[in-house]
């Protein structure tokens, strides 16, 4: 007797349970690759491979994966599949298709004689985010998918905001790895929500889901994620902030549409940071300084006089001392209400380092990397800048020794700007690569590359 063919390994671990049939196989799941100019299920298994790369999530797929996903039986992810899915798409789960095991087999009574289309819209996933509410948080939740159309809880909007909140603050430790899945299933309930809630509450809702869309524009960003997966959210933030008719939020996603642009696209983020800073709306003091700062940046990029760097920093201080106090850091609070003048003086020095003067820079960033309290993501990335500066400013081994401490922070949890901050330092200590410091250095940021 042939021996049974066992189920490939990446296929068992991805599609953990079979219990889902989709009448007409997983048209979402299709359209979305085609929509993405993967004409094959090779060029998605290609894709896979790529971004669970850049993701440094271990596994690939082969064809066979794809047509299971593609099929009426998809499966439900593993938790690393769902990261990389998310990353290659810009999509909740349940808008390509995928439904939660204890989803499918607990409908609510009353959903089960709805047509397949309305049935699926209940299952986009929503209910994967119910364990960031809390149980008061996780019932609202069951009960506004039940009578979505009659939906008028804002209690339940407040929940959202906290659980976003949770979210943030655990990417500033544990970095974007960790906090996607959460920020995604946080967006697909509002974008499930929003649908049929009352009037009075989709404002709310919507206007949650533009910081939930651009802080998962930030981790996507931070995790190495393609541009236009950033792009994506990005426009989705802008779009709710204008709805909404939040013209401070709509330009506060400019001013992070320019820190996400490249270096080398300058003046793209001057024309993003001027208008963040100067367009037709009121930026909070605290969101008006750092507007202000990345377009010094970018001027500096763009080959301006360091004196008109300078005065736009002036304006950005001058932006500053107009707000009162600060407050602890919010994904949903106050815009840049946890902005504060040490922030502002790191960042300046990265306007100088970018200016041509490196030990300006390097004098700020020593000064206020000791007096400053930032979190483990942003001690690292302005330690990496440290370290650049260093380097330019022609101390190799003092910047490889900073550049380790970068290193040491960034690391585990995959802190992306920062690490790629240590890989523009690697390239400017090419030079001094015998140095037995900066050799250290090097070895140790092509390993964790790697």
């Amino acid at each position: 007797m042939a021996r049974k063919r066992s189920k490939p390994r990446e296929a068992r671990a991805i599609s953990s349970w079979d219990g889902w049939q989709q009448p007409g196989g997983n048209p979402a799941f299709r359209a979305a690759r085609l929509e993405r100019g993967w004409h094959s299920q090779a060029d998605v298994a290609a894709a896979y491979a790529a971004h669970a790369a850049a993701l440094g999530t271990p596994g690939d797929i082969d064809v066979r994966q794809v047509r299971r996903w593609e099929s009426a039986k998809p499966g439900w992810p593993n938790t690393e599949a769902r990261r990389v899915l998310g990353a290659m798409f810009g999509l909740s789960l349940g808008q390509l298709g995928f439904v939660p095991p204890h989803r499918a087999r607990a409908l609510p009574s009353d959903l089960t004689g709805e047509e397949p289309v309305r049935r699926r819209s209940f299952l986009q996933g929503v209910l994967g985010a119910a364990s960031l509410l809390g149980p008061v948080g996780e019932d609202r939740l069951t009960a506004a998918l039940v009578q979505a159309r009659r939906y008028s809880d804002h209690a339940l909007v407040g929940h959202l905001r906290a659980a976003l909140d949770a979210t943030a603050r655990a990417d500033g430790s544990t970095g974007p790895r960790q906090a996607l899945p959460a920020a995604m299933e946080i967006l697909a309930v509002v974008e499930h929500l929003a649908r049929d809630a009352s009037p009075s509450v989709r404002g709310e809702l919507l206007g949650v889901g533009a910081r939930a869309a651009e802080f998962t524009a930030w981790l996507h960003r931070d995790a190495g994620a393609p541009v236009h997966v950033t792009v994506f959210f990005h426009d989705r933030a802008v779009e709710w902030a204008t709805v909404t008719g939040d013209g401070s939020m709509h330009a506060y996603v400019l001013l992070r549409k320019a820190q996400a642009t490249d270096r080398n696209d300058a003046a793209r983020m001057l024309d993003l940071s001027h208008a963040a800073a100067h367009g037709p709306w009121t930026l909070p003091p605290r969101a008006q300084a750092e507007a202000l700062q990345q377009e010094a940046r970018a001027l500096a990029l763009t080959g301006a006089p360091p004196d008109t760097v300078a005065r736009t920093l002036d304006r950005a201080h001058q932006a500053l001392e107009q707000a009162g106090e600060a407050e602890p850091a919010s994904c949903t609070g106050p815009l840049c209400a946890g902005y504060t003048r040490d922030r502002l003086m790191a960042q300046s020095a990265i306007s100088h380092r970018e200016a041509g003067q490196p030990s300006r820079a390097v004098e700020l960033l020593q000064q206020h990397l000791v007096d400053g309290a930032f979190a483990p993501r942003d001690r690292a990335f302005f330690t990496a800048h440290l370290s650049g500066a260093l380097a330019a400013a022609g101390e190799p081994d003092q910047a490889a020794a900073t550049g380790m401490s970068a290193l040491r922070l960034a690391a585990a949890p995959g802190f992306g700007q920062a690490l790629g901050e240590l890989r523009r330092t690697a390239a400017q200590l090419r030079p001094h690569a015998r140095r037995p410091a900066v050799r250290e250095l090097r070895q140790a940021l092509t390993a964790v590359t790697v």
